[in-house]
Formats: C-alpha cells, structure tokens, sequence
C-alpha cells in the first residue's frame, strides 16, 4: 500500500509521469538517431533503398523501417554495415 501512495505523490507532483516521458523520449531520440546514421550509411552508396537492401541481402521492408525509425536496428547490426561500407568504398567496389 505504501508503494501505491507513493507512486500517486510522484504522479500527482508530475515526477512519475516526468520519468516516464524522459524514457519514452530517450528512446524515440535513439530511435531517431538509428534512422538518420542508416539513411547516412545508405546515401554513402549513391544506392536507393531497393537497392541498398538487395545489396546487403535484406528486406526492403525491414530497411524501410529502420531508415524511418519505426524499429531499430541493433547496434552491432549498424556498426557492421557502416564497416561493410567503409571497406568496399576502399576498395573501389562502390
């Protein structure tokens, strides 16, 4: 029960719902940044998503979403396109 009045003080002093908004926000800012590093990545190709996405044999729904920020690639997902990209450029294969 204390637990309970707790959470209604913290609501009612608008703390419990700051937090919450800090989260959510947080997480759509990651979000955001994901999308724009992907689309970055991407535009390093000159290639448009249809292609992009048969090049690194994905689908193109699943790089739409991600360019959109509607899911987020993982982390190491992001770093190993960057690198695959980086090498090729490099290399003169793009």
């Amino acid at each position: 029960m204390a637990d309970l009045d707790l959470k209604l003080d913290g609501i009612a002093n608008g703390l419990l719902v700051e937090q919450t908004d800090k989260k959510k926000a947080d997480a759509d800012k990651k979000k955001r940044m994901y999308a724009s590093a992907f689309a970055y990545i991407r535009n390093q190709t000159g290639m448009n998503k249809k292609e992009f996405a048969e090049y690194l044999g994905i689908p193109y729904r699943t790089l739409q979403d991600w360019e959109l920020g509607n899911t987020q690639a993982p982390e190491y997902v992001l770093r190993l396109i960057a690198y695959k990209v980086m090498w090729e450029k490099e290399r003169g294969n793009l």
